[in-house]
């Protein structure tokens, strides 16, 4: 599986880093880092920007907020580089920080740097090489979903992250914030997003609890061991991280989640969630429920506020791309997956099922 590890590709047209300004800002702010560094681009990703430093046998990872983003908040280079401090030494499988830089005349804007974490990560499209068998599927699913339990099982305020807290009714901030920032950003009548925001509105529960939330659990934000696809090595992106109610985090992965039977995928995720053996949403959640003793009566509220939450990311990306804020191609259809992900919500509400 060597060679299916993460791989880099040269940087996107209008995205480019000053090399030579951030050779001298590394040499100063990361010992043992000297010398002209290569550039590279992780190409997968639509929100903050990832690159690969190379400086001689170094390998460090940068990250910035996209070009021309208007959603300032969303993209907080200090803060993420602040929760990673406190919680790698707790949590290995976040990447170790090395560097903040608060000084936007380096590259353009405020950056981080932190050590690359080398290692397979599951994205569309089978690696070359992988021979998955049911058993081996289903134990990674497993793993993924057990990861996510004992992460909010972690005492936040042992490790110093309780600023997070913004206190209770999470759920209702995240409904009421995630609508706000849809009519913001909206360029399209989708009649479905109004129908799934307005049943959401209806149905605000009381918290279930408050743990740290990583807010973007996916197979790809996930980094695997080469020689044992079960065996989790990091959980990248932790750009949303908060304290905030565990089902809404779990909600996400579900978001997240194609299986099988799937009638119109709203995502190009994961390729192992539909292959024989993989768990289905409901399976995923029962697994979560038994690993934490928490109550999933009420996923399907969860679920559809995390298709909201995903159609207003794709939705802002799409309101930069349409506005010239950025030249990346990929942005260009977009708003399909915002459709489809109303269509889809609309569906879930109306089968009751996730």
């Amino acid at each position: 599986m060597t060679g299916s590890l993460d791989g880099t590709a040269p940087v996107r047209k209008g995205e480019e880093l000053d090399t030579e300004a951030l050779a001298r800002y590394l040499a100063e702010a990361v010992p043992g880092v000297d010398g002209p560094i290569v550039v590279e681009q992780f190409p997968s990703g639509h929100s903050n920007l990832t690159y690969l430093l190379r400086a001689g046998d170094r390998e460090l990872v940068l990250r910035r907020p996209p070009f021309g983003s208007k959603v300032k908040s969303a993209h907080d280079m200090g803060r993420e580089f602040a929760v990673l401090s406190k919680l790698h030494p707790v949590y290995p499988s976040a990447p170790s920080p090395l560097a903040f830089c608060e000084d936007e005349s380096i590259i353009g804007a405020q950056f981080y740097v932190m050590e690359r974490i080398k290692g397979v990560i599951l994205r569309s499209r089978k690696p070359e090489g992988l021979e998955n068998t049911t058993e081996l599927t289903r134990r990674c699913c497993q793993s993924f979903i057990e990861n996510l339990a004992d992460l909010h099982a972690l005492d936040y305020r042992a490790i110093g992250l309780d600023e997070l807290y913004k206190g209770e009714n999470y759920v209702e901030r995240q409904v009421k914030g995630w609508s706000k920032r849809y009519a913001g950003s909206q360029t399209d009548d989708i009649p479905e997003i109004d129908r799934v925001v307005a049943w959401l509105h209806e149905r605000i529960p009381a918290d279930t609890g408050a743990v740290l939330v990583h807010n973007d659990y996916k197979f790809d934000n996930i980094v695997l061991d080469p020689d044992d696809l079960t065996k989790i090595l990091g959980v990248l992106d932790w750009e949303m991280a908060t304290i905030g109610d565990p089902l809404a985090d779990l909600g996400t992965s579900l978001g997240y989640w194609i299986q099988a039977d799937d009638e119109e995928m709203h995502v190009v995720q994961c390729f192992l969630t539909t292959e024989p053996g993989a768990m289905t949403r409901m399976e995923l959640a029962e697994a979560y429920a038994a690993r934490t003793g928490r109550d999933i009566s009420n996923v399907l509220f969860f679920y559809i506020l995390a298709l909201l939450k995903l159609s207003v990311i794709v939705q802002q990306i799409y309101y930069r791309y349409k506005q010239g804020l950025t030249q990346d191609e990929r942005f260009a259809m977009l708003i399909v997956m915002v459709h489809r992900l109303g269509r889809n919500a609309v569906a879930a509400i109306e089968s009751g099922k996730v």
